[in-house]
């Protein structure tokens, strides 16, 4: 039982329960989803994240109902909210889903207050049109930008700071420290991103098309036409209907059959937690696909779990812990490693590399689900598994190396801050904020970046089994989205979580039906506070993570966790 079940079991006031009847297997009900509630993509960190995302489902949770939902007799339909509340990579995760859903012939109905509004509404739309029908308010609007990358180009400011940063890089498109070194976009990085917009948004188009039976230059057009009131997207095909919330229920319920009293609505996430509970009571025990999650930068050591200011953070010896328990597992016929980093330090990304061979080289297979991101040191410990999984939208490669420091000794002395040290070592204050690089200290940077740089990209043509001259020019730090990965052999498959345990079972010649899929750990609260034995007990999978303060810098760009860190793309 994680934090999340434990919560899920507090109990609810009594008369709360005679107001909104709660449906059981025994009776009919319409599956909901509600896209601004977001997604997590792996179970809480800590206490305080746990209280926070109460009423959060997990990706998992959501794609498994309504794979379950789809064979139930007593779930007779969707309807999904969709508005902006989840990552693009997440939203193609659940279209998937709704169709898979939609193939047995019963309703998935879309409705929204407007698709676009203060902020955008493609995301959410992508879900919408996965469904067979579209519903918008009266005075909603269909507003259909494309995605957007930039950054934050923070050199002007460091220059009236008198901070001077120094950062080399391994090569040019590992444009993470342009933040810090240029007042605008270098060509490399335009390049870059150019390339990265213009293939995700092509998949969106491509899904509002194939979902909406369109042609691809109708969306494109919708797309640039920016605001379309409801009317104008209903002659344009957009949606189906205009409505509010009740028109849209009531018209679902219609069309099942059902009334509001007989036909209540249930969060997917809920109906999942009581029909894979029912089904637990009567199943035979099953062969186990473990679900590994790997969430976060990627750092040396324990991270997440008793510290409740903690985030997600990807521990070497954390991960490592979990992957080892799976291997061990007699149950355990295959592992998925769910990977959403964008990367971290270079020898705890190797030492992660490392645990995923040793459990291939136990016999059981690993596939690697990669999220809304697995790039640099995301990438590094997806690539020894045996296939990778990629959504179209998520962002990985960024096969390079970075390192480098701001100094700010001038900036404190401008303040009256004077710092002076005591060394007697030759490089002991090398990575020193108070003074620049000597030129034998950049060379020594440049030494070892060219080292880790050669070792990634052979390591990383040896695992995806592409020559390294033509591996590495798909390299040198270059962000790709899913599809373009896939077209260059840095990925295997289209598709996400669902479809790469469904890899996993063929790869264990285990059918998807018999397999059951369960994260790997599973500890209780409480099994987390006792004392660890030893490195290779379960409870060494949950430590220490980073404090507020640490979180704070990461998030202001301040800080990176190694050189396997992934360029500042932001998508919008």
């Amino acid at each position: 039982m994680d934090l999340r079940d434990l919560i899920d079991k507090l109990p609810l006031d009594e008369k709360y329960l005679k107001k909104v009847p709660v449906p059981g297997l025994s009776g009919r009900c319409l599956l909901e989803i509600d896209l601004g509630r977001g997604a997590t993509e792996s179970a809480p960190a800590s206490p305080l994240e746990a209280l926070r995302e109460r009423n959060t489902p997990s990706l998992r949770a959501l794609v498994d109902g309504l794979r379950r939902g789809a064979g139930d007799d007593r779930v007779v339909g969707l309807v999904v909210h969709a508005v902006p509340g989840v990552a693009l990579s997440q939203a193609e995760e659940l279209a998937r889903a709704i169709r898979r859903f939609r193939g047995s012939g019963k309703p998935a109905v879309a409705w929204s207050e407007a698709y676009g509004e203060v902020t955008h509404g493609t995301v959410g739309y992508v879900v919408a049109a996965a469904c067979d029908e579209i519903w918008v308010q009266p005075s909603g609007d269909v507003v259909l930008p494309g995605v957007v990358a930039g950054g934050l180009f923070l050199r002007d400011a460091l220059d009236k700071l008198s901070a001077v940063p120094q950062f080399a890089q391994r090569r040019e498109y590992k444009s993470a420290a342009e933040t810090y070194q240029r007042s605008s976009m270098s060509e490399a990085n335009r390049e870059m991103l150019e390339r990265l917009v213009a293939s995700i948004n092509e998949r969106v188009v491509e899904a509002v098309a194939s979902g909406r039976g369109l042609a691809p230059q109708s969306v494109r057009a919708a797309m640039d036409a920016g605001r379309l009131n409801a009317q104008q997207a209903l002659e344009r095909g957009l949606v189906d209907r205009i409505g509010y919330r009740d028109e849209a229920l009531a018209a679902v319920r219609e069309r099942v059959g059902g009334t509001e009293d007989d036909t209540p609505l249930r969060y997917v996430e809920r109906y999942r937690k009581v029909a894979s509970g029912a089904a637990t009571a009567v199943k035979r025990k099953k062969p186990v696909i473990a679900v590994v999650q790997a969430q976060g930068p990627i750092l040396l050591g324990r991270a997440g779990g008793k510290n409740p200011m903690s985030g997600h953070m990807i521990g070497s010896d954390t991960l490592g812990a979990a992957l080892r328990t799976a291997a061990r597992d007699k149950d355990v016929r295959a592992l998925v490693l769910r990977v959403d980093s964008p990367g971290g330090s270079y020898v705890a990304s190797d030492a992660i590399r490392r645990e995923v061979q040793r459990v291939r080289e136990t016999g059981k297979p690993v596939i690697a689900s990669m999220g809304s991101v697995a790039a640099s040191g995301g990438y590094y410990i997806a690539m020894p598994c045996q296939r990778i999984v990629a959504n179209a939208a998520t962002i990985t490669g960024s096969i390079g190396v970075l390192s480098g420091k701001i100094v700010i000794g001038e900036s404190l002395r401008r303040i009256g801050v004077n710092r002076e040290n005591v060394s007697q070592g030759r490089f002991d204050e090398m990575y020193s904020g108070q003074r620049p690089f000597t030129d034998e200290e950049l060379a020594r940077l440049d030494a070892w970046l060219d080292e880790v740089y050669a070792d990634f990209t052979a390591k990383a043509a040896g695992d995806r089994g592409i020559p390294l001259d033509r591996l590495e020019p798909i390299a040198r730090g270059r962000v790709w989205s899913g599809a373009d990965a896939l077209q260059r052999g840095l990925v295997d498959e289209i598709g996400g979580l669902d479809e790469a345990i469904a890899a996993a079972c063929a790869a264990a010649g285990v059918e998807r039906r018999d397999a059951e899929a369960r994260m790997v750990p599973k500890l209780g609260p409480l099994d987390r506070l006792m004392p660890t034995e030893n490195s290779e007990s379960p409870v060494a999978a949950f430590g220490e993570g980073p404090g507020l303060f640490d979180r704070a810098a990461a998030a202001l760009g301040l800080s990176t966790p190694g050189v396997l860190t992934m360029p500042d793309v932001r998508l919008t």
